[in-house]
C-alpha cells in the first residue's frame, strides 16, 4: 500500500491568492502539483535544505565542505551554489575537470594578446596604405592613358558637336573590365592582327563586342580620335554600330554591337554553314557590302577607306544581313586628297598590288580587297591557304586564271551551279575580275559594283553591256573541259609566310602609320 498526500484540493495558483493559507512559507521554498491528484507540495529550492513549511526552514547547503565539490582549488559558496576561483597569480576557470588554475598564464596570454593585437592593427594599416597607394597610383595612370590616349581631345569634339550620350560614350576601364569578367579568355570571340575582340555584358544588359587594339601609334591619336568621332555617327544598317570607347587603358577599347552569327568566312569555309548559304543569300551579302563600301567611299562626310576588306570582316545577324566590322585599319580621307601616303597594312590574299608597290592608298584598294571577297562567295575557298597546291594558294591568281581559260566552273562551288544560275554566276565572276585589276584606275568605283550587283538581284537577266559576255561565250567559259592550267594575267600577287595568328602585313614603306 502506497499512501500520498497533498496540502489541500487547489492548485499553486490558487493558493498563493491566499498567502494566510499558503503552506511553502519558507523564502527558498516551490510549490509544485503532484502529477496523481490534487493539491499541492511544497520543496526546498536547489541548493538548499530543510522544512519548506516553516519559515525559514530551508537553508543554503555549503557544497564548499563538500570534497567531492568540482574545483581544484580554491572554492566560494553563494546562496544556491558554489564557484571555483584560483589563487593569486594563477589563471584559468578552477574546475577540476575544465583548464583547471595555471600558475603565470595571464600575463603571458595578456602579452601576446597585445603583441598579436598590435601586429594586426599594423599588418591593416599596412594593407589599408598598400592598396591606397595602388588606387592612387591606378588613378594617376588611368589619366595618364586617358590623356595620352586624346581624352580631352574627344571630349572637346563631343561637347562641340553636341553629341549625345546615346551616340557616343566614353566608357570607363571598370566598366568594360565587368563586362567581359576582366578580360577572360572564355570571353574572346575574334582575334586578328590588330586585336583581340571580347564579348560583353553591359549594366543595362547590352550584349557587345569590345575590341582591344594591339597597339596605336602615338603620333595618330588626333586621327584617330576623328576617327571615332565619325564612325559612331555612321548610321547604315550594313555597318557593326560603334557605341562608344575607353580611353582609360594602354591601348583604347572601342565598343560596337554584338552580332551573334558569327562571320562571312565562317559560313563560306564551314561545310554545313555554306551549304545553307545559298546563292541568292551569296548574292545578297555581296550586294550589302558593295553598297555600305560605296556609302564609305561616297557618301560619308570625310569619306572612309575601310583598308582590311575581307570575309572575316563582314560579319552576319540571324536574318544574314551584312553587317562591315573592324574599321581599326581605316583611314579617313582629307577633301584635298584622294590619296594618302601609308605603311601598307592589310590581310594577305586581300592586298591591293598596286597599294602594296606605290604605297598610295584610294578608294580603290577596297575594290580589290572587296574582289577577292567576291571570289570567295563564289568558289567557297579560303582566300590564302597553304593546304592547297602552289598553284593555287593564292585564289585571285587561281580564280583569273581558270577564268581567263574558260574552265571557271573548275573553281566554282558545286552547291551554287547545282542552283541553276549560271548567267549570274558569270556575270559576278566577271565583276570580280574587273575588280582585280592590277591598275587601280582601271577597277570599278563601289558604287558601280553595288550598282551592277543590285540591278542583278532585280532581274536575272539585266546586266551591264560592258560585262555581260554572248550565250556562246558564257556557255565556254562555264563549261569547256580543263586541258591544263595556265597562269593568271598576272594582275594579283603571291604572298608567302602565311599564318592564321600573323595573317596581317605591315611594310614600313614611309609615311603614316
Amino acid at each position: 500500500m502506497v499512501v500520498d498526500w497533498a496540502v489541500g484540493d487547489g492548485t499553486c495558483v490558487e493558493a498563493q491568492n491566499n498567502m494566510s493559507s499558503y503552506a511553502c512559507k519558507s523564502l527558498n521554498s516551490t510549490c509544485k502539483e503532484p502529477d496523481n491528484g490534487y493539491g499541492y507540495r511544497c520543496y526546498c529550492d536547489e541548493g538548499f535544505q530543510g522544512n519548506p513549511y516553516l519559515d525559514g526552514g530551508c537553508q543554503d547547503i555549503d557544497e564548499c565542505l563538500d570534497p567531492n565539490n568540482k574545483c581544484e582549488k580554491g572554492c566560494k559558496n553563494i546562496p544556491g551554489n558554489y564557484t571555483c576561483t584560483c589563487p593569486e597569480g594563477y589563471n584559468g576557470d578552477g574546475l577540476k575537470n575544465g583548464r583547471g588554475c595555471i600558475r603565470g598564464e595571464s600575463f603571458i596570454f595578456k602579452l601576446v594578446a597585445g603583441i598579436a593585437l598590435g601586429f594586426i592593427v599594423l599588418l591593416l594599416g599596412a594593407c589599408w596604405l598598400y592598396l591606397e597607394l595602388k588606387r592612387r597610383k591606378l588613378i594617376t595612370m588611368k589619366q595618364k592613358f586617358f590623356l595620352q590616349n586624346g581624352g580631352l581631345m574627344l571630349q572637346e569634339q563631343l561637347i562641340r558637336r553636341d553629341y549625345s550620350p546615346d551616340t557616343m560614350k566614353i566608357f570607363t576601364s571598370a566598366e568594360l573590365k565587368k563586362a567581359t569578367n576582366n578580360f577572360h579568355d572564355d570571353r574572346i570571340i575574334g582575334q586578328g592582327g590588330f586585336g583581340t575582340v571580347y564579348k560583353g555584358f553591359l549594366s543595362d544588359n547590352r550584349i557587345v563586342a569590345i575590341k582591344k587594339s594591339k597597339e596605336v601609334d602615338p603620333n595618330q591619336i588626333e586621327q584617330f580620335i576623328n576617327e571615332v568621332i565619325v564612325l559612331s555617327q555612321i548610321n547604315h544598317k550594313n555597318v557593326v554600330r560603334l557605341f562608344g570607347c575607353c580611353l582609360e587603358t594602354q591601348v583604347p577599347l572601342l565598343v560596337y554591337e554584338f552580332i551573334n552569327n558569327g562571320t562571312l568566312f565562317e559560313h563560306i569555309n564551314n561545310e554545313t554553314k555554306a551549304h545553307a548559304l545559298s546563292w541568292d543569300k551569296r548574292l545578297t551579302i555581296a550586294t550589302e557590302a558593295a553598297g555600305v563600301l560605296a556609302y564609305l567611299h561616297s557618301a560619308a562626310s570625310p569619306p572612309i577607306i575601310h583598308r582590311d576588306v575581307k570575309s572575316a570582316n563582314i560579319l552576319l545577324d540571324n536574318n544574314f544581313t551584312a553587317k562591315l566590322s573592324d574599321f581599326g585599319a581605316s583611314r579617313l580621307v582629307p577633301e584635298d586628297q584622294t590619296r594618302l601616303s601609308t605603311m601598307v597594312q592589310g590581310t594577305f590574299g586581300y592586298l591591293d598590288p598596286e597599294y602594296m608597290q606605290t604605297n598610295q592608298l584610294t578608294e580603290k584598294s577596297d575594290v580589290y580587297s572587296y574582289g577577292v571577297v567576291l571570289v570567295e562567295l563564289l568558289t567557297g575557298k579560303k582566300a590564302l591557304s597553304y593546304e592547297r597546291p602552289e598553284k593555287e594558294r593564292n585564289l585571285a591568281s587561281y580564280f583569273l586564271s581558270r577564268l581567263n581559260q574558260g574552265r571557271l566552273y573548275r573553281v566554282l562551288e558545286d552547291n551554287i551551279v547545282s542552283e541553276g544560275n549560271n548567267e549570274q554566276l558569270m556575270a559576278v565572276a566577271m565583276l570580280a575580275k574587273r575588280c582585280l585589276y592590277v591598275r587601280g584606275e582601271d577597277r570599278p568605283s563601289m558604287k558601280e559594283v553595288a550598282m551592277e550587283l543590285e540591278g542583278l538581284r532585280l532581274s536575272k537577266k539585266h546586266y551591264s553591256l560592258q560585262t555581260q559576255p554572248n550565250a556562246e561565250v558564257m556557255e565556254s567559259l562555264l563549261f569547256r573541259p580543263m586541258n591544263g592550267f595556265a597562269k593568271g594575267e598576272g594582275n594579283t600577287i603571291g604572298t608567302a609566310g602565311y599564318n592564321s595568328m600573323r595573317d596581317h602585313i605591315q611594310l614600313p614603306m614611309g609615311g603614316g602609320r
